[in-house]
């Protein structure tokens, strides 16, 4: 299992485990959200190998941030994995690498929002060592 930071050239790499988190975006949609207007607002992506396969089947986009409640931090805005790679530890290793990245970046914490119906993703959040401090708010407009 290989993991790796996807440069802009190579996003489209993660849009078949990205499709299953955001199943409204194309290929081609993700491709320019994510290297026109994430990657500029520090959205850095991170692909899982199959080793059998040789396909990225999980990855990892995230940011750094800074709040006057958290200090530094790093902020996981996607976390995926391929239903048929799930139980394989692609999102461990992820996490793993992540929690490294943000020990070398200086960051004090990592923040995840993940959807209250995805129970299989809160239980692997909370066997890493994630908590659950609050409880997140939104309002469409």
């Amino acid at each position: 299992m290989k993991i790796e930071e996807l440069e802009a050239e190579r996003t489209w790499l993660a849009f078949d485990p990205m499709r299953q988190l955001r199943p409204h975006l194309t290929s081609a949609g993700f491709v320019r959200l994510v290297n026109e207007v994430q990657r500029p607002q520090g959205y850095r992506l991170i692909g899982s190998w199959d080793a059998e396969s040789g396909r990225v089947v999980a990855a990892i986009g995230f940011r750094e941030n800074s709040s006057l409640a958290y200090g530094r931090y790093l902020l996981v805005d996607d976390l995926t994995t391929m239903p048929n790679m799930r139980g394989r530890g692609h999102a461990t290793r992820l996490l793993a690498w992540l929690e490294r990245e943000a020990r070398r970046l200086g960051c004090a914490q990592i923040h995840l929002d993940s959807g209250t119906h995805l129970h299989d993703a809160h239980r692997l959040l909370l066997r890493s060592g994630f908590t659950i401090p609050a409880f997140h708010f939104s309002r469409r407009l």
